[in-house]
């Protein structure tokens, strides 16, 4: 009996630990090489349009596009990272669009998720397709390690 209950114990920590080893790249899913850096973000979300036919942020974000009323411009690293970081929404007054380390209150990942109180639909664009879970996960990472411009 008593090892029935080291086992019963013992298997779910160890289902557990294998799940938390799975490589990063096997999460983001069309975004393979997508890593928790803001180069790699702008490269491989705000710049590309990734395999699972999601346009290119910078497709609409950028002087004369379909968002250009936001301010919003993510067509290159610079001016990505000038827009996002520190910055107040346009659209949604008193909301900060990237706030470092927080990204549970950053405006950009309720946009993004299509979180509560957001102005406007959910993003990039309106009916998708969205980020996956994976690219979520490692653009909240990006945020909750501070932001940086690397």
């Amino acid at each position: 009996m008593r090892h029935l209950r080291l086992f019963v114990c013992a298997v779910p920590l160890v289902l557990f630990s294998v799940g938390c080893d799975e490589k990063l790249s096997d999460l983001t899913g069309p975004t393979p090489n997508l890593s928790p850096t803001f180069s790699s973000i702008q490269k491989d979300i705000f710049s590309t349009q990734d395999s699972s036919g999601r346009l290119a942020c910078s497709s609409c974000h950028l002087p004369g596009g379909a968002a250009a009323g936001t301010g919003l411009f993510l067509t290159d690293a610079a001016t990505s990272y000038a827009a996002l970081v520190g910055r107040g929404s346009r659209l949604k007054p008193g909301e900060t669009l990237v706030i470092p380390g927080d990204p549970d209150n950053s405006y950009l990942v309720r946009k993004l998720e299509g979180g509560p109180n957001i102005n406007g639909l959910r993003m990039p664009r309106t009916t998708g397709p969205f980020l996956t879970e994976g690219q979520m996960l490692v653009l909240r990472r990006w945020i909750k390690e501070g932001a940086a411009n690397n």
